[in-house]
């Protein structure tokens, strides 16, 4: 009865964290049941990061925890999502056709788009939780805690069953199309009702930055014919930015 998700949270771990996590079923099964437990992961992300930054903010002010929440985040993650998003911007700022876009989404290096975006990107997290951390420790710990479990949760939107894969191989073709639409509004209502029983503005942020992703989405399937990994992963990223944006504007 509780193999699957078992299943799906060992999946969801061990591909989107440093944790050492013994993955036991590599299949799109277990792919789509980790990307519907994937905002446990950042619960985990988020918990940890907003601590550790909370901690550095009591002792060294908000800059620095809202830097260390950052660093902590890209840490856990080993930096998947942050790359995932400097590709994607190379690929769309390439201007050149699907399959060019892909294989410049491929290469190692970072192009300027790609520079440009993870600056901005970086420098907006960071003096949204610099703020968030000078109005209060626990604000600045909380705000981590959302954004990180709303960036996850843009994924089920960027697996739903009408998502088709860019290309095959990875793990973007693995887990693509394997999210169903009610799966993918049930876990979304959740994330941002627990976070409302909080803080209400956590609720609204959460909306507003999965709604930020879909677009960010919509743009890529549109642009590359699906998703892959670092699709995916710039999801991540743009709705956990957006969240923080809306949380310093509510």
């Amino acid at each position: 009865m509780f193999s699957l998700p078992l299943a799906g949270l060992r999946f969801a771990f061990g591909t989107l964290t440093v944790f050492r996590v013994r993955v036991h079923r590599w299949d799109r099964v277990a792919g789509g049941a980790a990307m519907v437990v994937a905002p446990v992961v950042g619960v985990v992300v988020g918990v940890l990061a907003g601590a550790v930054g909370a901690l550095v903010a009591w002792r060294g002010g908000a800059l620095l925890g809202a830097v260390a929440v950052v660093a902590v985040g890209a840490l856990v993650t080993r930096g998947l999502h942050l790359d995932g998003v400097a590709d994607v911007a190379d690929g769309l700022g390439s201007g050149k056709p699907a399959e060019d876009a892909l294989r410049i989404m491929k290469q190692s290096d970072i192009g300027p788009f790609g520079v440009l975006t993870l600056v901005l990107l970086m420098l907006g997290q960071i003096a949204v939780l610099a703020g968030q951390f000078g109005e209060s420790l626990w604000r600045g710990a909380l705000a981590a805690a959302v954004a990180a479990t709303a960036g996850r949760t843009a994924l089920l939107w960027g697996c739903l069953r009408s998502v088709p894969a860019a290309r095959p191989g990875g793990l973007g073709a693995m887990v693509a199309g394997t999210v169903r639409p009610v799966a993918a509004v049930a876990v979304t209502l959740l994330v941002a009702g627990s976070a409302a029983a909080v803080r209400w503005q956590g609720g609204v942020a959460v909306l507003c930055g999965v709604a930020v992703a879909a677009g960010v989405l919509r743009r890529c399937v549109r642009r590359f014919g699906g998703v892959t990994g670092d699709v995916l992963g710039a999801l991540v990223e743009t709705s956990a930015t957006a969240t923080l944006v809306a949380l310093a504007l509510t």
